[in-house]
């Protein structure tokens, strides 16, 4: 089975009840409550022994719910993939630029986008959130990521008045740890175990199929109208994939980190300008987020000629839907990956 740690943080100073539409200072609740928020760590789920009610840590406090929902909006289009998968009950998800390599015409993501059509998800807007636009739904969840480029974390108190809102990150978590969170916490457990089970069968076959390319790897988001990328670390949910399969990630020296520009993040590492040569230490390349005309663009940038995987040709796009990792693009991107590297190992 595939492992990844929850990560803990600091204890939080107040109780949100959600469906009451109530926030509780800690000072005024009992102390069987207060010992209930001490012992659970960060999207860490409790159930009550007859399913109901469940309780997850959020960095807004504690969120409870009484009932399983049946109207729930996701504010993030990298988070609704995965509720997606398990088959949770979406009624509407942000969306972002539509008709590109990567949306449909509705801001979807083109890996699950016929899904979405086929369970009549409703696209609430296109990049910029919109509350309106969210309580127009009528839901019993709202579901915000609190960084990334589908972040509504700026509505967040106006839309805790509305809905119980649950604030769940995705940047240091992969999709099956975001599966395992959500069908706790909406008793869909079994839906997400069989999703988990199914992708790490593919994973196992993908692993004793492919013959790994030179190792060490720099994967990474390469972007052809700046001199620079994005470098996925182990913290990603593409580095932790990509090491499951065998792979290892290149070490970035340090003299290449700090740029905080899109937050602080944990899963990427921003490499640009005259550092972004040095990012590039890997003896082989791979381009997420980017079909196969991507690899020329690599290779004819001039900063990066004198790279080990640029002089020995070891540059590869693994697809235009690997940037947000779900089930979905996941599986493709293993698919991908036994295309370009089983057909050596079947040639041994």
């Amino acid at each position: 089975m595939l492992f990844y740690r929850l990560l803990s943080t600091k204890k939080l100073s107040y109780l949100l009840f959600p469906l009451m539409l109530l926030t509780v200072s800690l000072t005024g609740c009992e102390d069987s409550d207060t010992e209930t928020e001490t012992q659970l760590s960060i999207d860490q789920v409790e159930k009550n022994q007859g399913g109901w009610p469940r309780s997850i840590m959020t960095s807004k406090g504690l969120l409870t719910l009484q009932q399983a929902p049946k109207r729930i909006v996701s504010t993030s289009v990298t988070l609704s993939g995965t509720l997606l998968a398990i088959n949770a009950p979406l009624v509407a998800s942000g969306a972002t630029m539509p008709n590109t390599s990567v949306a449909s015409e509705q801001g979807f993501m083109r890996q699950w986008s016929a899904i979405a059509k086929e369970r009549g998800l409703v696209p609430l807007y296109n990049t910029e959130p919109n509350a309106e636009a969210i309580i127009q739904t009528n839901p019993d969840l709202i579901i915000i990521s609190p960084t990334g480029g589908d972040s509504a974390m700026k509505l967040y108190e106006q839309l805790k008045d509305i809905a119980p809102t649950l604030v769940i990150g995705y940047d240091n978590k992969s999709w099956m740890q975001l599966a395992t969170i959500f069908g706790d916490i909406l008793g869909l457990e079994s839906q997400a175990q069989t999703v988990i089970q199914e992708f790490e069968k593919q994973v196992e076959q993908t692993k004793q199929t492919i013959q790994l390319p030179p190792q060490p790897t720099t994967a990474m988001v390469y972007y052809r109208d700046a001199t620079g990328g994005n470098i996925w670390t182990s913290e990603s949910a593409q580095g932790r994939l990509l090491e499951e399969l065998g792979f290892t990630l290149a070490s970035v020296p340090d003299s290449v980190k700090g740029d905080i520009s899109m937050g602080i993040r944990n899963d990427i590492i921003i490499a640009s300008g005259e550092r972004f040569a040095d990012a590039i230490t890997g003896k082989t390349v791979l381009l997420f987020s980017a079909a196969k005309d991507r690899e020329q663009d690599l290779k004819d940038n001039s900063y990066l000629k004198s790279s080990e995987a640029i002089q020995t040709n070891q540059v590869y796009a693994v697809g235009n839907d690997t940037f947000r990792l779900d089930y979905y693009s996941a599986s493709n991107l293993l698919t991908r990956l036994t295309s370009l590297f089983g057909t050596k190992h079947d040639q041994q």
